[in-house]
Formats: structure tokens, sequence, C-alpha cells
């Protein structure tokens, strides 16, 4: 993370670079080198400023220090290898128009094949010619039982590549721009002192070498320093990892504190209805449910709003902890809302809430966009006088005409599902109200601190007694007679099963099945029983329709896509087939398991892998096989996609990070959130004369990950 440039010539932070003046925030295209036409395919990239031009880091090393042979490789290892190109070509994929890529190369030992399944950019694959020789860096892949390098950076081999026997940083290809071109732009940037805003103390007490000196060493790194920079643990690293999650935590630290300034309704409740509440209940609350209940009681005490985050597996028990909540805001005579992302669930959780809380006196309804105006005008009037306690809706909730007269208590289920102006604009509607997240998609530690590092986090890590894990076994298309015939005798003893495909109708460009064909297959294979269809583009009162069907037994199979990820229980259902697995990822599968389970049934989830599968996929069915731990689950997702991929960084608000890795670097990220909390501690709104520049980088970089 870089600031701008000091101690240059004439002392107005400008960097003299070839005669040309240039400030941290120049126009890329006057670098010299670059001009107008480059400059334009840098903007394409991001890459707008000479800031932007020193922050594009090397996505790996090249270590030219050792030879290496293709027969010498080892799967899973990151090699760099010179050979001559032997074969270029193309291929079809199956009947989709998709097409596979393959670049056949091999030296005196051996050939090996580098696989590309789409096209980085026009005419890359025209530089090869047979015979020239070029140079391959990748990771080595061991797929069907067969060598192979999938999507690796190749380039021919030029007369101007120096550097035999070195660490060459490797960028992102940018349209043919090499390697060394890159890296001799950066250099002619990168030579002027860089100021560094962290405090004095933080660099010290964690070991931290000057920023200047750590972006200079990870553009061209000391021979000497070569296996520390290849295995990601130099100080120069480390430097710019530690500055990214800084930036991150400092953010969250200063919410916090903003929240702690904030001053609350105080909720005058003795807990007797939520009391009443568990006592009525059929089964004991888990131990982790209690605990949960217990944390959000005593924030709902303190003077200013609870932030907290509930998490716990499908089926932990959130909800009515939620509920008992609500029972506790009631009875101080204040309101709860709680919104949901589909209109099912909203059902599912209103006939819950009507279940256990009217009885108490407790006045619940539900908002979402199917009620009828003259149902929802006596609801809004019921929620501005306040004699509604409690309203489960969906977006329908965050309408401006939906008043409210003291709402103290905002839950939101499934918050990555919302936007965070969405959120934002719900919690609008009270006085600074208390706010409670709850999420059934578990998530590790160090992205809870990255993505919700200012809310308290309560796990419910306990399934409800007599709860039976759920069996879970891969197969492949070649078995799916005895699937079938699997779940006949399942439906044959009366349970229930869903079906799900990942698309809804036919693709041209990828060869699946899909729901709305295969159901009619279905039909026909289970003429005995009832079978439904449940996709994303059928009308909320059609699907709404269908799954009550499917909840009453009067549909037997349902063929469905991931809608019913998120979804309404069904307690007799004890059979989830999953066809083209391979097109899931493990917390979408994690998520579409948890819809069996619930009832007195062994039940069963069966995952069909495609032909056309990778190796990541058979590992993310070979997860799924090995766990029901949601939790072990979700560690493995974010190792595998990162952060980015596993919640979505525009609705969660979390930058993409250049160089930091929450699986790799979660020491970095503790010692990156201490010092922020600490410096927030001693500085709340970072107003002091020394935090001020710290302070004016941190908004530059908040406007940069909104927009």
């Amino acid at each position: 993370m870089c600031h701008g440039f000091i101690d240059s010539p004439n002392k107005d932070g400008i960097l003299i670079s070839q005669g040309m003046a240039l400030q941290f925030d120049t126009d890329i295209q006057f670098v010299k080198g670059v001009g107008p036409k480059l400059g334009e395919l840098f903007r394409k990239r991001g890459i707008l400023r000479v800031q932007d031009l020193i922050e594009f880091f090397p996505r790996t090393y090249e270590d030219r220090r050792a030879v290496r042979h293709i027969q010498s490789l080892v799967p899973d290892q990151l090699v760099s290898i010179k050979a001559k190109v032997l074969k270029v070509r193309s291929m079809q994929l199956g009947r989709s128009k998709r097409r596979m890529y393959e670049v056949v190369i091999g030296d005196a030992s051996g050939r090996i094949s580098c696989k590309f399944f789409r096209v980085p950019y026009r005419g890359f694959f025209e530089r090869f010619e047979p015979m020239a020789e070029v140079r391959v860096i990748g990771k080595v892949t061991f797929y069907r039982g067969v060598k192979e390098f999938h999507h690796p950076d190749i380039h021919p081999i030029k007369e101007d590549e120096e550097n035999e026997n070195d660490l060459i940083p490797i960028y992102t290809e940018l349209e043919g721009l090499s390697t060394t071109r890159i890296q001799r732009l950066i250099q002619t940037v990168i030579g002027q002192p860089i100021p560094d805003v962290l405090p004095v103390w933080v660099r010290e007490k964690h070991g931290l070498i000057p920023l200047g000196e750590a972006l200079r060493e990870i553009h061209d790194p000391p021979l000497e320093l070569a296996d520390q920079f290849l295995a990601i643990t130099s100080k120069a690293q480390q430097r710019i990892i530690f500055d990214e999650f800084f930036w991150v935590e400092l953010h969250l630290a200063l919410k916090r504190a903003g929240i702690e300034r904030e001053k609350s309704i105080p909720i005058v409740s003795k807990g007797r209805l939520a009391e009443r509440l568990e006592k009525s209940l059929e089964f004991d609350l888990t131990g982790a449910q209690k605990r949960a209940y217990a944390e959000i009681i005593a924030d709902l005490a303190k003077p200013h709003p609870m932030h907290r985050l509930v998490q716990g597996d499908v089926g932990s028990g959130k909800t009515l902890v939620a509920l008992m909540a609500a029972a506790f805001v009631a009875e101080g005579a204040a309101q709860t809302a709680l919104m949901v992302p589909t209109e099912i669930l909203a059902e599912q959780h209103y006939a819950n809430s009507v279940k256990r809380l009217e009885p108490l006196g407790i006045g619940c309804a539900l908002l979402t966009s199917q009620t009828k105006n003259k149902e929802r005008i006596e609801i809004l009037e019921r929620l501005k006088t306040g004699k509604l306690q409690l309203v489960i809706g969906t977006h329908a909730l965050i309408q401006d005409d939906v008043e409210f007269k003291s709402l103290a208590l905002v839950i939101v289920d499934e918050q990555h599902r919302f936007g965070v102006e969405q959120r934002n604009k719900l919690k609008r509607k009270g006085v600074s109200p208390h706010f409670l997240v709850m999420t059934a998609t578990p998530i590790p530690r160090t992205l809870a601190m990255t993505v919700y590092g200012d809310l308290d986090v309560s796990i419910i890590d306990e399934l409800p007694k007599g709860r039976q894990p759920i069996v879970t076994r891969k197969t492949f298309q070649s078995k799916r007679g005895l699937v079938m015939g699997f779940v006949r005798d399942q439906l044959k003893a009366g349970r229930q099963a869903y079906i799900v495909y990942p698309l809804i109708e036919e693709s041209e460009t990828m060869e699946l099945k899909n729901a709305i064909e295969e159901h009619e297959k279905i039909k026909e294979e289970f003429s005995e029983f009832q079978v439904g269809l449940l996709h994303g583009r059928m009308k909320s009162q059609e699907k709404d329709e269908v799954m009550r069907r499917f909840r009453a037994g009067a549909i037997q199979i349902l063929v469905a896509t991931t809608v019913i990820e998120v979804g309404v229980d069904v307690p007799n259902a004890n059979i989830m087939v999953i066809e083209h697995t391979e097109r899931f990822g493990l917390s979408q599968l994690h998520q579409l398991r948890g819809r069996v389970g619930r009832g007195e049934h062994k039940s069963y989830c069966i995952l069909i892998l495609g032909y056309a599968m990778s190796e990541e996929a058979a590992q993310r069915a070979d997860i799924m096989e090995k766990t029901n731990d949601g939790f072990k689950i979700a560690e493995a997702d974010l190792e595998m996609r990162g952060p980015g991929e596993f919640l979505g960084t525009r609705q969660s608000g979390l930058p993409g990070f250049r160089m930091a890795n929450l699986v790799r670097d979660v020491k970095i990220l503790q010692q990156a959130r201490d010092a922020a909390f600490t410096l927030i501690e001693r500085d709340p709104t970072l107003s002091k004369l020394e935090h001020l520049p710290l302070k004016k980088k941190l908004e530059e970089l908040l406007k940069m990950w909104v927009g």
C-alpha cells in the first residue's frame, strides 16, 4: 500500500523519471515508455496511475537457478522449464461450443501438454511456431493419470531475456506485454523515497521494514533471498501483507468505535416471555443456543447498539435463538424486524413465529411483495402504532412507507445475500437499533475477522440431540441407474427426494443436464409417483405452491435448481441427489445437503459427477464425503476459492487482496488487527496530528473499495 513520494528534488512530492516529472497520482500514460496506446491497455486492467503500476505486484517468481526437465516434473510443483513447441491445436468440448486449446511442448527427456480452457487474449496461440523455444511457468497437474499444465504462463524466449541464473518476477500478462517489459516500466518509477504513514510503534512492534524498501525488493528480489520470496516469507512480502490487512482492520475498528459512541433504545425487560417460550418447547435448547442467547441479552443491556453475528450450521437452531431475542424485546415494549432473502423462507419463519410467539401475546406479521394491499395497509398501521411486535419479510420491509413506532432490534438472515445499503436502510427505520446477523454459511474465523470484524460473533456449533449425520457418497454418470434404483426404494418406503440440476434449461455453450428437460424424463421414469419442478424463473406464487405441495407430501420427487439452497424444512425428505456436482461450489453443496436430514429418517446425499470433471471438482466431492461439519467445509472452501469468491467482495465490502492470503497469513492478520484496534483505542477518530496522513490514506482506499 503506497502513498505519495517525498524528498524529491522540488520538495512537492514530485518524482523525476527520465526527465519527466511524475507524482503518485500521475496518469499512467505519462510514464516513459507507456504512452496513450499502452496507457489504455493498462487502464483496462485497473492500472490508472503511477501508484497502481508500483502496486502491480508479481503473481509469482520464476526460479531459474535449477534446470528442470519434463521427465522429472512432480504434480503440484510450481516449476519453470525451457522446451520446444511440438504442436498447437484446439478441439471442441463435447456437443458444446466451448473449445479447449493445447500447446504440446517437449525436451530431450519427454513431452507435456499445456491446456487452456479459455483464450487469454486474441492472438495468444498464434505466437507459438513449431520448434520455437518457449519458457513455461506453472503448477504441474496430475489429471486422469497424466501430468500436464493447466493455464500456465507460457511465452516465446526472446533474445533480450537475460539472468539465466536468477529469480525473475512474473506478472500477469497484459496482451503480449512481457514480464521483462513490465518490470522495466516499474523500475523507471520506483527509485525515489516512498513515505510510510504506518505509526513507528506499529512498525517497531511487528518488525516491519520500511515500505519503500519492501516495494523495491518485491519487484527486484535479491537472489540470496530467493527461497524466502518463493515461499512468500520474505520481510518485503510480509510488510505488504500486513499493510493490506491493516487497512481493512482499521476501517472495521473505526466502524466499531462509531457504534460504541451511538446511543441505543433502552430495553427494559426481565426476559420472562423468552423463558416461557423456552419452557413451551418440546425439546431442550443446546448449550450453544443458550450461550448465544445469553450473549445477545448481555448486548441488549448495553447503552450502545448490539452488532452481533450468529453463525451456525444448517439446522443448528439459529432462528429459535432469534425468536427468543424478539420475545425479550417485545416484553420491553419494542419492535423487531426480521429480513430474509426469499419469500419461501419468510413464510417458514412466519409460521414458526406464529406457533411460538403468538401464544405469548406477541403480535407477528408477514410482509412480502405478495402481501395483498388491504392486508399490507393494516400491517403498516399496526407497525406505526406499535401494536405489532414482530414483522418478518423480504426486501418489502425497506420500502419508504414502512414505519415503526419503536424498532429496537433488526435481524438479517443470510446477510451476504443483501447489499450494504439494503441492510442500512432497514436499520435507519429505528433510532440506533440493535443489529443481529444470522448465517447458515459457516464463515472461517479469518474471514469473519475481515468481513464481519466490526461484529461480535456467536457460534452455534452443536446440532440438536437425535439429529443423524447425513450419509454422503460420490458417484459417476455411469452409476446413475443404481442411484435411481435406491431413490425408488426410499420413495416406496414413504420418503421424499430432491434431484438438483445446475441449469434451468438447455444451454448451447454447456453440455449439462437441465431441470426442465430432466423433469419430463423423471416423470416418465417414476410414473407411479408425483414429480414436481422448481426453478428461479417461476413466479413466486408458482414456487410457493410447489413447495407447499412437496412439504405436504403431495409431491414425492422435487426436481429443482439451487433455488432450494436456502429454503423450507421438509422433515420427510431424506434423499438429495445432485447431478453435475462438478458445477457447484463447496458451500453450495453443503447448503443443498442441509435440505435433508431434518427428520427422524436416515438421510442421504448422492453426488453424481459429470464426465468433464476437473481435479478440483473431485476434491470438493471428496471433502463432502468426509465431513458434515460446515466449519471444516468453509475452511476448505475458502482455501480453494479465496475470500472474494467465497462471499462476494462487492456484497461484503471486502477489498480484493493483492498479496495477502486469509488462510496462509492468519498470524499476520491477527497482528494487523491488534495494531489497528489498539490505534483506535488511543485515537478513536484518528484526529491527532500524527494520524491525519493515515486517515487520509484510509479515506482514499474506502472510495476505491466502494467504487
